[in-house]
C-alpha cells in the first residue's frame, strides 16, 4: 500500500475515533444552575482527607391555604419544581405585571406536571381564599397548577423573610413593599433562581432554567 493510502486510511479511522471522544467530553449538559442561601460549611473525612461540603438552606412552608380553601404544606410541593411570588391582589404596580408573565411560565408547562406555580399574598387581612380564587380567574389559573396561597400574617413576613431571605416587608397596603422576583425552588426546597417578574427577558431565562433543572431529573430516572 503507498505511503499516502496508508495516512488517508489511517485520518478515516481516527476521525470518528476523535469525534467519540469529543462528544463523550463534551457533549453531555453541563450547564447546571446555582444553589443559593447557603447555611454552612461541613467537614467530613473521606479516604483520610478531610473534605469541606457546603450545606444549603432548605425553604420551609408555614400552614397555608390556597384559593380552593384546601390546606397546602411543603409535602405537596415536594414532588418537583415551583415558582414562588409574594403579591397582593390589591397591588397597583408590578404584582399584576408578574402575574401576566407567570402565566406565560404557566402556559408553556402546563402539561409538565412536575412544575407549578405557588403565588403567597403579604395581605391575608384582604386576600381570603374567595378573594383569591377571583384573582387566579382573573389570570386563567389552572387548578392545582399555579395555587394562590394565604395564612397568618407573621408566618407568611416570616417565610419571605426568614425563608426565602428578601427584604422585609414594612406596613401594610398600599404602603406594603413587596418583592417582584420570582423564586425557583427544587424538589429538595433549595432555592435554585432568582428573576426580576416583569422582565420578559428574565421570564425566558426562568422557563430555561425550568427546562435544564426537569431534564437533570430526567437523567437521574432508572434507564436513562
Amino acid at each position: 500500500m503507498r505511503p499516502k493510502q496508508t495516512l488517508l486510511l489511517g485520518l478515516m479511522l481516527l476521525v470518528p475515533v476523535l469525534a467519540f471522544l469529543f462528544l463523550k467530553t463534551f457533549g453531555t449538559n453541563r450547564y447546571a444552575l446555582p444553589t443559593y442561601l447557603p447555611d454552612r460549611v461541613d467537614s467530613t473525612q473521606v479516604g483520610g482527607k478531610w473534605q469541606r461540603d457546603t450545606v444549603f438552606h432548605r425553604i420551609q412552608l408555614p400552614p397555608v391555604q390556597s384559593q380552593s380553601g384546601r390546606a397546602i404544606s411543603g409535602r405537596d410541593l415536594a414532588d418537583g419544581l415551583y415558582v414562588a411570588n409574594f403579591f397582593y391582589t390589591t397591588c397597583p404596580g408590578a404584582c399584576p405585571q408578574v402575574s401576566s408573565q407567570l402565566q406565560r411560565v404557566q402556559e408553556k408547562f402546563r402539561r409538565e406536571p412536575r412544575l407549578r406555580l405557588v403565588s403567597f399574598t403579604l395581605d391575608p387581612a384582604h386576600d381570603t381564599p374567595a378573594e383569591l380564587e377571583r384573582y387566579a380567574e382573573q389570570y386563567g389559573a389552572i387548578a392545582g397548577k399555579w395555587l394562590f396561597l394565604t395564612g397568618d400574617k407573621s408566618a407568611l413576613y416570616r417565610l419571605a423573610t426568614d425563608e426565602f431571605r428578601l427584604p422585609p416587608p414594612q406596613g401594610v397596603p398600599p404602603g406594603l413593599e413587596h418583592s417582584q422576583q420570582l423564586l425557583l425552588v427544587d424538589r429538595a426546597g433549595h432555592l435554585r433562581g432568582r428573576y426580576d417578574g416583569t422582565s420578559a427577558k428574565e421570564i425566558e431565562r426562568l422557563i430555561t432554567e425550568i427546562g435544564v433543572m426537569l431534564y437533570s431529573y430526567d437523567l437521574e430516572q432508572p434507564g436513562r
